[in-house]
């Protein structure tokens, strides 16, 4: 710049990191944390991830309620593991969500205070050991129809996070299949314990992606900006088309009489979904959403002490540091 030109305006240099920003998203790059990001897309990152750390949270109360009447020692270290994986996944997305800015204290509190949501599914109960193996089958498979288009998000935090988290939920997807196998060539009141869990998590796990296209506000955006790769009904007629065959394997009925192979499109045809379920359960109104939050609000605050103590020992230690410099 000459002595004779003019600074840049303040807009001129936004728009110059715009551009920046409209040009990794076109050529499918990662945007880092270091990078200029719009607000609109910090924010819609932030809400996202944070909503997805607290599914994960949230859903370790319904397995865990399991642990201690799991039915043998390997069933109970089965799940123990599977739990510990769902809080490792938390931790995970809550550091991804503080790279945009975001803080955790606060993202818990507005989980604890109803200001930000979770996965709907976890607001329904868990009635016998069956919903366990139901939940790793349908649940996670579901998760991971949603997730690994996830692997190539825009945002680089949360798109490598999501890597690791896939190949964990793929392993609790096997987990839950292997128990529904093993309770179908059982006891005929085991088998019928899986069907009862079958009818009850079906048509919540096909609600887990979302409202249908036409009354979702902001798939278009975010498939604009590359955070998501597919619609929500694209990705619910995939989960559909994947678990069909593998509901035949394990001898169960899904509950959907309109379920059907149509020829012409190369897909499932499925029944209607009763969206005002979803409505109600998102806007506090489901089976378990109380206890869920009240029981997560009543360990933050058991946790404090702990939290407190750990920050106090990393103050300690960067005293000591300081003096020893």
């Amino acid at each position: 710049m000459t002595a004779t030109e003019p600074a840049p305006s303040e807009a001129d240099s936004e728009r110059h990191f715009e551009r920046y920003f409209e040009d990794v998203i076109a050529r499918d790059q990662r945007i880092e944390p270091r990078d200029w990001l719009p607000e609109a897309y910090r924010k819609t990152m932030i809400r996202q991830i944070a909503q997805h750390a607290h599914s994960e949270i949230i859903g370790m109360q319904p397995e865990g309620n399991w642990i201690t009447r799991a039915p043998s020692l390997r069933r109970k270290a089965i799940l123990l593991a599977k739990v510990q994986d769902e809080a490792g996944h938390g931790l995970y997305l809550y550091s991804a969500a503080e790279t945009l800015g975001g803080d955790r204290d606060d993202l818990t509190e507005k989980l604890i205070s109803g200001r930000q949501k979770y996965s709907s599914i976890f607001n329904y109960p868990t009635l016998s050991f069956a919903d366990v193996g139901v939940i790793g089958w349908l649940v996670d498979g579901a998760a991971i129809c949603n997730q690994v288009p996830l692997c190539r998000s825009s945002y680089g935090p949360y798109a490598r996070a999501m890597i690791r988290i896939c190949k964990e939920e793929s392993f609790h997807q096997r987990q839950g299949y292997e128990l529904l196998m093993t309770m179908m060539t059982g006891t005929e009141a085991q088998r019928e314990m899986v069907q009862d869990a079958v009818n009850r998590y079906w048509w919540p796990s096909l609600m887990m992606f979302g409202p249908p296209d036409d009354d979702s506000p902001n798939t278009a955006q975010s498939m604009a900006w590359k955070i998501k790769r597919h619609t929500n009904d694209e990705l619910r007629q995939r989960f559909v088309d994947m678990t069909v065959p593998q509901a035949e394997a394990l001898g169960v009925t899904l509950p959907d009489p309109d379920l059907s192979w149509n020829a012409d499109r190369g897909h499932y045809d499925f029944g209607a979904i009763d969206w005002d379920e979803l409505k109600q359960v998102i806007s506090g109104g489901g089976p378990c959403n109380t206890e869920r939050v009240e029981r997560r609000r009543a360990a933050h605050e058991d946790g404090a002490w702990v939290r407190e103590a750990a920050a106090a020992h990393a103050r300690k230690q960067q005293q000591r540091k300081e003096v020893a410099a």
